[in-house]
C-alpha cells in the first residue's frame, strides 16, 4: 500500500482527504501539532474507514521530527501539504506569525522530502493568491500577485517556491490545488470543522449560532458592491474537496517531470454571505440571529472560479451542492452537542 504523508491531516480538509486517500487504497500518514485540531479527529477517521490512522504530532517547523517520519515510513509515495495558518484577520494582525509558519514549514519540508528522493507533492493552496479579482469567474491564469492579505501572499510565496524548485530538481512533480470556501463535513458526522476559539469562517459562526453557542452571528459589511451588500464567495463542500486530493495525486502519477500545474478547486458559483445565512435557515429549519457589522480588513469583495480545468484534466467535479453542505454542517454540529453532553 502506498504511503502518502499528510501534514495537518487532522484538520478539517486534511481528515476529510485522509478518509479518501483509505478509500483509494492510499495509507495515510498523518502529520499534525494539533494546534488548530484534536485528536478526535483521528477516532472520526477510524470511525468511517474502519482503520486508526497513523499519526505523528509534530511541528512541520521541527526539521528532526519531519527526517523521523520519512525515515520510519520510506519509502513515500508522495506529501500532501495542508498545515499552515489561514485566518485572514489574524495574518493582518500578526504578520511574522504566518510568514513564519506557513513559509518556513514548506522550506522545510521540501528539504526533507530531497533527501528521502520523494518527488510528488500536492500543496494547499487558496483563491486568496487572486486578491480582488477585475474579472469574474478567476481562472488559473488570472494574476496572482495581489493577494490582500499577509496569508494570502504566504500562498503567493509559496506557489513560487514550488515553481521554482521544479525548475531546480528535474524530477520533481507538484499540483498547487487553489481552494475556495470549504464548507461542510462528512455525511457521518464522524469529522468536520472544529474551530478553536472564536470561528473565523462563516459557516462554523453559523452552526454556532444556530445551537445558541454565540449570541449572534454578525456578518462583516452589508455595504459591499454585491446583489445584497455582503461579501460573495464560492462555496465547496468539503468532500469534494478531499476528492480532488487524490484525484492530483493519481494525476500527476501519470505526468512527465518536472511539473508543476495549478487548479481551481470551487463549484464555479458565488453566493452572498446573506445567501448563505437564508439557505440555512431553509434547509435545516433552524433560526439564525444576525446582524450586520463593519467590513473586515483583508477581505475581498466577490470571487468565484471557473473550474473548467480541473474538469478537463483532472476529471474532477463537484457533486454536492450548498444545501448538501450546510445539512451537513449542522448535523455535525448536533453531533458535537451529543457528545459534550
Amino acid at each position: 500500500m502506498k504511503k502518502v504523508i499528510v501534514t495537518g491531516g487532522a484538520g478539517f480538509i486534511g481528515s476529510h482527504t485522509c478518509v479518501e486517500l483509505v478509500a483509494a487504497g492510499y495509507e495515510p500518514v498523518i502529520v499534525d501539532d494539533l494546534r488548530n485540531s484534536e485528536e478526535r479527529a483521528l477516532e472520526g477517521i477510524a470511525k468511517i474507514t474502519g482503520r486508526v490512522p497513523l499519526g505523528y504530532r509534530i511541528d512541520c517547523n521541527d526539521e528532526g521530527g519531519m527526517e523521523r517520519v520519512f525515515a520510519e515510513h520510506a519509502p513515500v509515495h508522495g506529501v500532501i501539504h495542508f498545515a499552515a495558518d489561514k485566518a485572514v484577520g489574524e495574518s493582518v494582525a500578526d504578520p511574522l506569525k504566518y510568514y513564519h509558519n506557513n513559509i518556513g514549514s514548506l522550506a522545510i519540508l521540501l528539504r526533507v522530502m530531497a533527501r528521502h528522493g520523494v518527488k510528488r507533492i500536492v500543496f494547499s493552496s487558496s483563491c486568496t493568491v487572486y486578491g480582488q479579482p477585475e474579472k469574474m469567474p478567476v481562472t488559473e491564469t488570472s494574476p496572482d500577485r495581489n493577494a490582500s492579505s499577509p496569508y494570502g501572499y504566504t500562498k503567493v510565496v509559496c506557489e513560487q517556491m514550488l515553481r521554482d524548485l521544479s525548475h531546480a530538481d528535474p524530477l520533481l512533480k507538484a499540483v498547487l490545488l487553489r481552494y475556495f470556501n470549504p464548507i461542510g463535513a462528512h455525511p457521518s458526522a464522524h469529522i468536520g470543522e472544529l474551530p478553536r476559539g472564536v470561528p473565523t469562517n462563516l459557516v462554523p459562526y453559523v452552526t454556532q449560532t444556530a445551537a445558541g453557542q454565540r449570541e449572534v452571528l454578525t456578518i462583516n459589511g452589508n455595504d459591499y458592491p454585491t446583489p445584497d451588500g455582503t461579501n460573495v464567495r464560492d462555496y465547496i463542500h468539503v468532500v469534494d474537496l478531499a476528492r480532488a486530493h487524490v484525484m492530483a495525486l493519481d494525476w500527476m502519477e501519470k505526468q512527465a517531470a518536472p511539473l508543476c500545474e495549478v487548479f481551481n478547486l470551487g463549484t464555479g458559483k458565488g453566493n452572498s454571505v446573506l445567501e448563505v445565512v437564508k439557505t440555512f435557515v431553509e434547509v435545516n429549519g433552524v433560526p439564525v440571529p444576525h446582524r450586520f457589522g463593519p467590513r473586515r480588513a483583508g477581505d475581498v469583495v466577490s470571487i468565484w472560479a471557473d473550474v473548467r480545468k480541473s474538469r478537463d484534466e483532472l476529471g474532477w467535479s463537484c457533486k454536492l451542492d450548498l444545501k448538501d453542505a450546510l445539512r451537513d454542517a449542522w448535523r455535525w454540529q448536533k453531533g458535537l452537542e451529543r457528545a459534550a453532553g
